[in-house]
C-alpha cells in the first residue's frame, strides 16, 4: 500500500500542474504543432527522405495522383523550407502576424499552380516520348487531368484575386505546349523556381541575395520527382486506358 501511494504521488502532482498550467494556445504554438504534424505527415506519406513509396503510374487515376501529390510536396517543402531557413528561431512567432499569414497563404497557392504547371508539362512530354504515335492522346489526357484538378480546386478562400488568372495561364501553357519537344531534363520546370522567389513573403533585398540559391534548390527538389516518373510511368498502359 505504501509503495502504491508513493508511486501515485508524482503522477498526482503532474496532473495537478497540468490543470493549473494549461498548455499555451497562441497562434505561434498552434503553428509549431501544425508544422511538426505537416512534416511528419509528409514523411509518412512519401517515405524516408521525402521520397514517396514506388507506385506504378499505369492509368488516369494514378497519373493524376502523381501530379497532385508531387506538386503539393514540392510547393510546401520549398516554401516552408525557405521561410524556416530565413527566419531561423523566430519562424513560429511569425505566424502570430496576420499579414504574414495571409501572405504565406497567397504564396502557397501560387507556388502550387507553378509546380502543377511544370510537372504536368514534364509528365505529358514523357508520355509523348514513350508513345510517339499517340502524342495527341497524351496531350489531351494531361490537359483534361489538370483541368479537372483546377476545376475542383476553384479559387481557395485564402488565395488572392490573382489566383484565377494564374490558373488560366496554366491552362494556356498546356494548350500551347509542343509535347514532342519537351526535354527530359530541368527545362520544363521553368515556373516554380521563379514563383518561389516572387511570392515568398520575404523582404526584397534578401530575396535578391538568395535568388540563385533558391532557384537552384527548387530545381534540385524536382530531380527525384523526375527519376520517380521515369521509373514508374507505363505510358502505353496509361494511354490504352484513355483511347
Amino acid at each position: 500500500m505504501n509503495d502504491t501511494r508513493a508511486r501515485a504521488a508524482p503522477d498526482s502532482k503532474i496532473a495537478k500542474r497540468q490543470r493549473l498550467m494549461p498548455e499555451p494556445t497562441s497562434r505561434a504554438v498552434r503553428f509549431g504543432r501544425w508544422s511538426r504534424d505537416l512534416w511528419r505527415g509528409l514523411r509518412d506519406y512519401f517515405g524516408s527522405l521525402g521520397r514517396r513509396r514506388a507506385e506504378p503510374i499505369d492509368n488516369r487515376a494514378s497519373l493524376r495522383r502523381f501530379l497532385e501529390t508531387r506538386s503539393n510536396f514540392i510547393a510546401q517543402t520549398s516554401l516552408y523550407g525557405y521561410l524556416r531557413t530565413r527566419a531561423g528561431m523566430i519562424y513560429p512567432q511569425l505566424f502570430d502576424d496576420d499579414t504574414f499569414v495571409r501572405s504565406v497563404n497567397v504564396a502557397k497557392w501560387h507556388l502550387w499552380l507553378a509546380c502543377l504547371s511544370d510537372l504536368s508539362v514534364y509528365a505529358g512530354g514523357r508520355l509523348a516520348a514513350q508513345s510517339p504515335t499517340r502524342a495527341a492522346t497524351a496531350a489531351k489526357l494531361v490537359k483534361e487531368i489538370v483541368a479537372a484538378i483546377l476545376d475542383e480546386t476553384g479559387t481557395p478562400t485564402d488565395a488572392d484575386t490573382e489566383f484565377a488568372a494564374h490558373a488560366e495561364r496554366v491552362r494556356s501553357r498546356l494548350a500551347a505546349c509542343d509535347w514532342a519537344g519537351v526535354a527530359d531534363d530541368e527545362t520544363p520546370f521553368r515556373e516554380s523556381p521563379g514563383a518561389l522567389i516572387h511570392w515568398a513573403p520575404i523582404v526584397e533585398n534578401l530575396k535578391e541575395l538568395d535568388d540563385e540559391i533558391v532557384r537552384n534548390s527548387v530545381r534540385f527538389r524536382w530531380q527525384e520527382v523526375r527519376r520517380d516518373l521515369r521509373r514508374d510511368l507505363d505510358a502505353d498502359a496509361v494511354l490504352r486506358a484513355n483511347p
